[in-house]
Parts: C-alpha cells; sequence; structure tokens
C-alpha cells in the first residue's frame, strides 16, 4: 500500500504491535508501539521503549500492509488504529505516514501522547487524527518537572490547540501516592479538563510495579521502588472529583 509512487516509504523504528488491543481506544484496535520519548517518567512501565531507542527499523508501507490484513475485522468492530510507544510524536514522519495510510483505509485512528512534542503535530497529521489519548502526568509544574524531567507547557498548549480544533481527547491521569495524589492540584487539573469543551473521558490509572523488572534487566535507576500502589478508597477518592466535574459517564 504504497504512500505515493514517487515518495519513498518513511522509516521508522517499531518496537512491537498489538493486533487485538481493547484499551487504548474505542473498540478492538491494532495497536503500534513505537520507539522513542522525550520524557522520563519516574513510573514508566515501558521504559524500553522509553530510555532506550530499541526497535526494529520498518517502513511504513510494511506497518500499513500488516494493519490492512486486520482492516475489516476493525471495522466490523467499531475499532481501529492506535500508535503508541514510547510516544509516536517521537517519530513524527513516520507517524504522519502511519495516520494518513490509515485514513486512505478509512479507519479510525487514535495517538497515546504525552503531548509534550505536540509541535510536531502539523495541521495535515491533526487532520489524520480522530482521537487523542493525553497523559497529562501532574498538574502542579514542579510535581511534573521533578516526575518526568520536562516541563508541562508544552503539554497544556498541545491540549489547548486540541481543544481549539475540536479534536476528541480521553485524558489519562496516574495515580502515584506520595505524588500525584494531591486532591487541591487534582480538582485544578479536573476544571481545566473540564473547561477544553473536548474531553469525552478521564481515566485515573492506579500506579503499579508491573514494569519495574525492566528497569532492572535495563540497569536503570528505578526511584519508585518502595511505592505502594494505591489503595481502593485513594483511587476512589481521586475518581470522584473528576466525576463531579461532569465526567460522571467515564469508564475507568
Amino acid at each position: 500500500m504504497p504512500l505515493s509512487a514517487s515518495t519513498p516509504s518513511p522509516l521508522g523504528l517499531v518496537h512491537s504491535v498489538e493486533s487485538c488491543g481493547t484499551v487504548d481506544g474505542p473498540g478492538v484496535r491494532f495497536v503500534l508501539f513505537l520507539s522513542g520519548c522525550s520524557l522520563r517518567c519516574r513510573y514508566c512501565h515501558n521504559p524500553d521503549t522509553s530510555f532506550v531507542r530499541r526497535g526494529k527499523e520498518r517502513s511504513a508501507e510494511d506497518v500499513l500492509e500488516e494493519i490492512s490484513r486486520y482492516a475489516a475485522f476493525m471495522k466490523a468492530a467499531g475499532g481501529g488504529v492506535t500508535i503508541s510507544g514510547g510516544d509516536p510524536l517521537f517519530q513524527p514522519h513516520f507517524t504522519r505516514a502511519i495516520l494518513r495510510g490509515c485514513k486512505e483505509q478509512g479507519l479510525h485512528t487514535c495517538i497515546d501522547t504525552s503531548g509534550h512534542l505536540g509541535v510536531n503535530v502539523d495541521d495535515a497529521m491533526l487532520a489524520d487524527i480522530d482521537l487523542v489519548l493525553l497523559d497529562i502526568k501532574a498538574w502542579n509544574p514542579e510535581v511534573y518537572q521533578s516526575l518526568v524531567k520536562q516541563p508541562l507547557q508544552p503539554t497544556l498548549d498541545f491540549a489547548e490547540r486540541l481543544a481549539a480544533a475540536g479534536k476528541p481527547v480521553w485524558l489519562r491521569y496516574v495515580l502515584v501516592p506520595g505524588i500525584t495524589d494531591n486532591p487541591a492540584d487534582v480538582e485544578k487539573l479536573a476544571r481545566y479538563a473540564a473547561g477544553l469543551g473536548n474531553v469525552q473521558r478521564v481515566d485515573v490509572l492506579p500506579f503499579h510495579q508491573i514494569g519495574r523488572y525492566k528497569w532492572e534487566e535495563l540497569g536503570l535507576d528505578y526511584t519508585l521502588a518502595d511505592v505502594e500502589p494505591p489503595e481502593q478508597a485513594l483511587t476512589d477518592s481521586i475518581r470522584s472529583i473528576f466525576r463531579a466535574n461532569g465526567f460522571a459517564d467515564c469508564t475507568y
């Protein structure tokens, strides 16, 4: 499925694929995990994609051919394609080509991103995105910086651009005890999300230790080894803040 008769198919580093994903957007989805990320999240459960640019070099044409095998099934199942990682905006040219090819196949498209590299999204790419899973790691700028080693503002700039364009957003928020559980900060984030007008859903994701072994295998310093997952009462209280700000119909 060539992008153009005269333009070479862009190359990208693909970490892995999931052909029947059910949690990264609506319906049954083909999830493409790309290598590379501009953030250094202390709780990252995929440091093999974020910290080390591991992956197999593939052409967009090759990936789109693989996607085409599932296209009819995904359409029937109300799904589509989600580009995740890492962060798909770390490889904008490759991501742009995949999105364009998916739209040519009539597929619903989604990107899972922190928004930190939102400046890499030009108008043509934005037009080919149907949904954004936007990960806002923390509301307090100092907490955000200490958590991911990058500033918060680029993410908010991207969120506001998505709102201005009317692009649907599902907001994702990882609840880390002692770091992102401040009710006042969560309240401010919930009000901000409600004010954008395009946030359809909020997923509060309890912190877990599932990816810890990857840090150890890569020889990376994992600073949250002593942090326990949040108790259910804490998770419920944080979710209630989002519900009180108009996200009552969300599925968590």
